[in-house]
């Protein structure tokens, strides 16, 4: 029999978890979690237990034997992309919420939970704190203010490996702009199959679903000291209460695209702008790769709005060509960056 990899993936509301066998998909379940069932839960480790028992519950019924575990990757330390062993340290960082408090950090722990259980070996890959920016992209106008690698590098990876597959090109070798395009945006030039920069999505660039992108600063900084809004509640206008969410009071873009097909022009207006900032986002981070650019690449779930990757499109098609991969799976991505582990054709790295 192949080598066989479980994967683990734990969201705000559910944690996610299949089998694959020599790459292919075996059996997966999406295992939902009701505000009730979270509701004790104060702080995000507080949920531990409570997880891996669902987990292990899952597992005993599901999988008899196991090659490898794998989960996603959490707010950690910045490294480079590829995959990792989980080893005691990122455990620590992990629990210690590193880079902030996330349900992804909960991730790698789970992971060698059940990987004791079956003896082998437990990994994440590409975590969100992948770092391999080069160094003029971390200035950001302020000492005491650095710019963080932190973007959707799981999914940036994994669809630039589609792009130089499609486009016959040697994956260290490529030079494209990826763009994530989800309830977050990362807009991302990679050159070699890395992440030389990126916006960052809570706070930078674009607007999106729920985000705000980068908001005039003067302006932004004359609300927080308005006294109109909490702390918590200022913290929630850039991530969470932004874009979409805050002109529609809904971030699904299914329910903006029907506004906009039933004439509502206000809805045109906001939701071609998101793909304006986008186009002006894939224009700034072109002079990253000096106008070098084999290819746009757009991902994400908001790349299956073909009116939205058309307005993108008919903006950035001068720069080069525009190839869509509408959505994101997650699980196959961490399965293959297991599988290139287990059949030799990468080295685990060491956290």
């Amino acid at each position: 029999m192949g080598k066989t990899v479980l994967v683990i993936n734990p969201g705000s509301t559910s944690t996610k978890l299949a089998v694959f066998c020599e790459g292919k998909l075996i059996i997966s379940e999406k295992k939902a979690h009701t505000a009730d069932q979270l509701k004790s839960f104060s702080k995000i480790w507080d949920q531990y237990e409570y997880r891996l028992d669902v987990i292990e519950n899952w597992v005993n019924d599901n999988v008899k034997q196991c090659d490898a575990v794998v989960a996603i990757g959490g707010l950690l330390r910045p490294v480079e992309g590829g995959t990792y062993l989980v080893n005691q340290k990122m455990i620590d960082d992990a629990r210690g919420n590193f880079q902030g408090a996330h349900v992804s950090n909960l991730g790698c722990v789970l992971a060698d939970g059940i990987a004791e259980q079956f003896e082998c070996s437990a990994y994440i890959v590409d975590p969100v704190s992948v770092n391999e920016y080069e160094p003029l992209a971390f200035y950001s106008g302020h000492p005491e203010v650095k710019r963080r690698a932190l973007s959707h590098a799981l999914n940036l990876h994994a669809t630039a490996r589609l792009a130089a597959k499609d486009l016959q090109i040697p994956y260290e070798k490529t030079s494209f702009i990826v763009c994530h395009i989800g309830g977050g945006i990362s807009i991302t030039p990679m050159r070699g199959g890395k992440i030389i920069d990126s916006n960052n999505a809570i706070s930078e660039g674009p607007f999106s679903p729920e985000r705000s992108g980068g908001l005039p600063l003067q302006e932004f900084i004359t609300l927080c000291m308005s006294g109109k809004y909490t702390e918590d509640e200022i913290r929630r206008i850039p991530n969470g209460k932004g874009g979409l969410m805050a002109y529609f009071g809904t971030n699904s873009v299914e329910e903006v695209e029907k506004m906009v097909e039933a004439g509502d022009e206000k809805a045109r207006e906001v939701y071609q702008a998101m793909a304006y900032q986008i186009s002006k986002e894939i224009g700034a981070m072109s002079t990253v790769l000096k106008g070098a650019v084999d290819a746009i690449v757009l991902t994400g779930g908001v790349a299956h709005s073909n009116m939205l990757t058309a307005w993108v499109e008919e903006r950035v098609k001068f720069i080069s060509q525009v190839l869509v991969y509408p959505g994101e799976d997650e699980m196959t991505a961490l399965a293959e960056g297991v599988h290139r582990v287990l059949t030799g054709k990468e080295q685990a790295k060491e956290y």
